[in-house]
């Protein structure tokens, strides 16, 4: 059985794999197979012009092997192959792989919170896009531009996430799409920021894209203002309130940490602290943006509501964590991080913002955040690219960089105005290793306080 690189997108190829790794096992020994591939256009332009242009072919298989050696004593250990599509070379890998796995899990200690593979409920993906041909991409990225200065990074392409394990449970998730990360740069080198993104391309979505940037951009001309430091009313446009809800993902979020005193959202659970009841957060999978598996093999929750009216609902509980601590598990994945989040929109109307700020700062982005005391909620980070100085509800001009300094307990609680009524979907468009999946929905928020310290 030989079969093209394409083959890496069939799952029926996958099942082939999975026979082949499955007939490989000896007694009281599970295997958990968890497929990532990707056939992924890259584009990456500088200057309105392209520095490179190429397509990246990967796949990666990871086998997790569980020896039980008495009942109850578990032993876990993981290799990562490529795979090839090509049926002989991939089964000499995965042979070669178990092999190993074999030998190494009978010489580790045992886990004490590794699981077996449940006999659970299997699912099947499918979301086909509309992409540009490899040929049109760069035409199509640099006609609307004229002569703007445009640095960023097209990615597009299908993905694939699979996973399958020896009790029989398969899931398959695959799904094609492109984004542009991009910048536009005035001729004194300021920027503004967004990203173009979707299953289908529309080229007069993107031009007209293209045109409300480049509006913005003319804004940023102006000889940027110095901002005095101290507590500013704020806008924080769509990806500056994911810039901040990203932060729950960093030991926020996840019971693990709140258990061992790491989150913030402790004191949010035993009453200590409080949100705004404005603000409401869910992991949301309707819309498939990402699988709602994990490498075990459970399926999340399609809708689970996190934080409801500002009260903590419910944390992710990974089953590791939920061994540990004798709890029920929420099938989140072991980093117990937010995949696909969603912010609850508010009553405040886009063409009201700058009435409603008044006089403060227009914040379209921010950068460098981190915790600056982690289970107090206190987050450090930078303004960045299109952010203005407003007064009396008009755009005055561009500000100079400031350092902010404020509990995610002020921001999201008493300093909570008001939220947009409408909510943008701000892509991941990471690729460090693979394409990122996911993303989240979150409106523009309206603070009656953001501190800046310099």
């Amino acid at each position: 059985m030989t079969l093209s690189r394409s083959a890496l997108f069939d799952p029926e190829y996958f099942d082939h794999l999975n026979q082949y790794s499955f007939g490989l096992l000896k007694p009281k020994e599970f295997l958990f197979l968890s497929l990532a591939s990707e056939e992924s256009q890259f584009v990456r332009l500088n200057s309105a012009k392209v520095r490179q242009t190429g397509t990246v072919q990967d796949s990666i298989l990871t086998l997790s092997l569980v020896y039980e050696s008495e009942p109850g004593r578990l032993h876990k250990n993981s290799y990562s192959l490529t795979l090839t599509g090509q049926s002989y070379e991939d089964q000499i890998g995965i042979k070669e792989a178990v092999r190993r796995l074999q030998t190494e899990v009978r010489n580790i200690p045992a886990d004490p919170y590794a699981e077996l593979p449940k006999d659970a409920e299997s699912s099947h993906f499918e979301k086909r896009g509309t992409l540009l041909e490899s040929s049109e991409v760069i035409s199509q990225l640099l006609s609307p531009l004229n002569k703007t200065d445009l640095a960023g990074i097209y990615s597009a392409g299908p993905i694939v996430r699979a996973m399958a394990h020896s009790e029989g449970q398969k899931h398959w998730f695959y799904t094609e799409n492109f984004s542009l990360d991009y910048s536009l740069y005035t001729s004194s080198q300021r920027a503004l920021k967004g990203t173009f993104a979707g299953a289908n391309w529309n080229p007069d979505a993107y031009a007209q894209e293209v045109r409300n940037a480049q509006k913005q951009l003319t804004l940023l001309e102006s000889k940027p203002i110095r901002v005095p430091r101290g507590i500013h009313r704020a806008y924080l446009a769509p990806a500056a309130v994911f810039d901040l809800v990203t932060m729950l993902s960093w030991g926020g979020i996840g019971e693990a940490s709140i258990r061992q005193g790491d989150s913030l959202l402790r004191k949010l659970r035993t009453g200590e602290k409080q949100f705004s009841p404005l603000l409401s957060l869910e992991q949301n999978f309707k819309k498939g943006e990402a699988p709602r598996f994990n490498s075990e093999g459970e399926l999340a929750p399609e809708q689970l509501i996190l934080i409801e009216n500002g009260q903590l609902r419910n944390s992710l509980i990974s089953s590791r964590t939920a061994k540990e601590y004798g709890i029920a598990s929420n099938h989140a994945c072991p980093s117990e991080t937010l995949r696909v989040p969603v912010v609850a929109a508010g009553s405040l109307k886009e063409a009201d913002i700058l009435k409603e700020l008044g006089t403060g700062l227009y914040l379209s982005n921010l950068h460098y955040l981190n915790w600056s005391d982690q289970p107090g909620g206190r987050i450090t980070g930078m303004t960045r690219y299109a952010c203005f100085w407003v007064e009396n509800g008009k755009l005055v001009a561009p500000m100079e960089t400031m350092r902010f300094d404020d509990t995610l307990f002020h921001l999201f609680g008493s300093s909570l105005l008001g939220l947009t009524e409408t909510q943008s979907f701000i892509p991941e468009v990471g690729s460090y290793e693979m394409r990122d999946l996911g993303g989240m929905w979150c409106p523009g928020m309206l603070l009656g306080g953001m501190t800046f310290t310099c």
